[in-house]
């Protein structure tokens, strides 16, 4: 079967934050939004087909979680990731970044340290501050173009009594596939110093060959300790559906979460996003092995154009997700600068790198999950507007 991932969408006047968003974040609407991380290509049939099914029905009263729900991601971790997961483990939750605001509420007391790898998604961050928590950065190190794990200072930190960690893998926005040795040493470092892991694997279907996503959940070393956040909301596009679990295989973590979502009344579900994960984990297969290698050709225009146009700007090629973080400071701008001609030059809106966190100085974040079409606009905007600088 074959997807046309060359139409293009006008997103404008959909309610979109990626498209209709952009003022209140640049200062203007009149921008190329290569920003926020959402796709900009329609859901494979199999979605739009049981959403006008369940349209058609008529009447949307008070959702269930049903059989078929927790039954399409046992059979997905199954045959994507070769992970045996049971059906009991599953916790529903609207989306990733109430997972992770919940499991700072759950599992740590106000004041308490956790930890995260900057330069890393931005909600992270305000997970742990809004709730009166204290961050604790093990800054990831780059070198030669790649990103790696300071294992030394991870387990120096994760000793000075850290309550639970941050674990973006694959990681946002460094592109990181961390390989299993690197996922098994975080995993017994937090066992070793009974921290809590937070594993957000939102992005754990989107991988590169020969790269191969490991759940923190299979690499050994027992699991009493973790918390799984997933979605279908990356790989199929599907973010506004406000649909994601945690995989809890501890009864212990997997109560207390359970409570607070009860207490919080917000356990029962969206209608169309239960549907939709349902619809997307038993028949989007096809559609994802077919994105997966437009994406990587995507990837590879990026990496062209860069080597080829315009070398100042170093794209970091990603093992995963759809994201490349581009190290801009061969342009020779400090950071106010790069937002002025990113904006006002180019007209393109990315996400600048110091919403990222210590590290992310002197980079943006492109989205480059759209036609290539729009990405060659993309490109050629910058370059035009470097060409004048």
């Amino acid at each position: 079967m074959s997807f046309n991932f060359d139409n293009v969408t006008n997103r404008k006047g959909t309610g979109s934050v990626k498209a209709d968003g952009m003022s209140g974040y640049f200062g203007t609407g009149e921008l190329l939004p290569m920003w926020v991380a959402d796709m900009d290509f329609q859901v494979p049939d199999c979605i739009t087909g049981a959403l006008k099914k369940r349209v058609d029905h008529g009447i949307f009263g008070y959702p269930l979680v049903t059989a078929g729900f927790y039954d399409s991601i046992v059979n997905w971790m199954k045959k994507r990731h070769n992970w045996d997961v049971r059906a009991e483990w599953v916790v529903f939750t609207p989306g990733i970044v109430p997972a992770l605001t919940m499991s700072v509420m759950v599992y740590t007391e106000p004041g308490d340290k956790v930890l995260l790898q900057s330069p890393v998604y931005p909600p992270f961050f305000s997970s742990i501050k809004d709730n009166n928590r204290e961050i604790v950065n093990n800054t990831l190190v780059e070198e030669g173009g790649r990103y790696g794990i300071d294992f030394d200072q991870l387990d120096y930190l994760l000793s000075q009594n850290v309550k639970m960690m941050f674990f973006c893998n694959p990681h946002n926005p460094a592109g990181r596939v961390w390989s299993a040795a690197e996922v098994r040493r975080v995993v017994e470092l937090c066992n070793r110093h009974n921290v809590v892991l937070i594993s957000d694997e939102i992005h754990s279907d989107l991988v590169f060959s020969p790269h191969k996503h490991l759940p923190a959940a299979m690499a050994g070393a027992g699991h009493s300790n973790m918390v799984i956040c997933m979605a279908p909301s990356k790989t199929f596009n599907l973010a506004g559906m406000a649909s994601a679990f945690m995989i809890i295989p501890d009864k212990n973590l997997r109560r207390k979460m359970q409570n607070l979502l009860q207490n919080l009344h917000i356990h029962y579900g969206n209608i169309f996003g239960l549907v939709a994960l349902q619809a997307a984990y038993e028949g989007g297969a096809g559609w994802l092995d077919a994105l997966l290698e437009y994406l990587k050709q995507n990837m590879d225009t990026v990496e062209n154009f860069f080597r080829v146009e315009m070398p100042q700007i170093r794209p970091v090629i990603p093992e995963g997700t759809y994201l490349v973080w581009l190290d801009c400071t061969g342009m020779g701008m400090d950071d106010s600068e790069l937002r002025e001609f990113f904006i006002k030059n180019a007209g393109v809106a990315m996400n600048p790198g110091t919403a990222f966190g210590p590290g992310g100085e002197g980079y943006y974040r492109l989205n480059a999950g759209c036609p290539r079409s729009t990405l060659a606009e993309a490109l050629g905007m910058i370059k035009k507007a470097w060409d004048k600088v």
